[in-house]
């Protein structure tokens, strides 16, 4: 049995612990939506940091259909490249955001393989920062393509009649419905938890709505049920309003209110379903 001396050192170490503890400042409160927010965006942005190679998709793609396609098809198209550009151009930043958006989504699947998700689960705080944090981090990669795309642009010798003001617009209208795309790979993510099948299906929408649109070539030279398709098609309509506002050609007023429609509408229905499926991860 243990002596007298010896309990009496173990309670007096128990209570000199519980004296620390009582001592010890008490922890803030919990934090707020915004801040927590911003703090899973700065992780994600610092893993970019630390792993560039996670730029490669926002710097090859842009880079890759701005070039090819100009050069590829401008002389037949339109007679030369540089007037083939005015064209291209604003389809290829359409284009590039929302093809890029599929890398976000598999980020998030690999997330919740790797088990990072279910540690970001038990924290006290609002259960959508984790997706609203990705999407900031999103935003930051799209308005860097874009830029790549613009400058690029530029040294090839285009030239927006509608100035700053029309590319920042476009620019803008762009990231928003690509942000919208984000939330719908992510919904999927969180659905299917594997990065490649994430892409896969990603693919297999985004490649015909990329390609089966307006953006390389005007629809009157396609068959009737293609045009049907591009008409309907949102990436058509965001290259339509991205080229008015950038070339200051006016009339597009129509793809305006359809990509306006298009986006609020993907976002209405991924946003409550993402934050659904986060919901029944934890």
């Amino acid at each position: 049995m243990s002596s007298p001396a010896v309990v009496s050192r173990a309670f007096g170490a128990e209570t000199h612990q519980i004296d620390i503890l009582l001592a010890a400042p008490r922890p803030r409160r919990r934090a707020g939506a915004l801040t927590a927010s911003a703090t899973f965006g700065r992780r994600a942005l610092l893993k970019i940091k630390h792993d560039p190679k996670q730029l490669v998709d926002s710097v090859a793609i842009p880079i890759l259909f701005t070039v090819l396609f100009t050069y590829l098809f401008g002389g037949a198209v339109s007679g030369s490249p540089g007037a083939y550009l005015e064209v291209l151009l604003p389809g290829t930043l359409s284009m590039s955001i929302a093809i890029v958006t599929m890398y976000g989504g598999a980020r998030l699947a690999q997330d919740v393989t790797t088990g990072a998700f279910e540690r970001f689960g038990s924290l006290s705080v609002w259960r959508g920062a984790f997706v609203l944090g990705g999407l900031l981090s999103d935003a930051a990669r799209y308005l860097f393509a874009s830029a790549i795309v613009v400058v690029l642009g530029l040294i090839m010798g285009y030239r927006p009649d509608g100035g700053a003001p029309g590319v920042l617009a476009a620019v803008a209208l762009i990231v928003a419905f690509g942000l919208s795309l984000s939330l719908l790979w992510a919904a999927v993510a969180l659905l299917v938890r594997d990065p490649a099948v994430v892409i896969s299906i990603a693919n297999v929408v985004l490649m015909p709505l990329s390609f089966a649109s307006n953006i390389f070539v005007e629809p009157e030279t396609m068959p009737g049920w293609l045009q049907a398709f591009v008409d309907v098609n949102p990436l058509s309509h965001v290259a339509t309003t991205a080229r008015d506002l950038m070339n200051a050609t006016g009339g597009a007023g129509g793809s305006l209110a359809w990509t306006l429609i298009a986006t609020a509408a993907i976002t209405a229905v991924s946003a409550p379903l993402t934050l659904h499926l986060y919901a029944k991860q934890r």
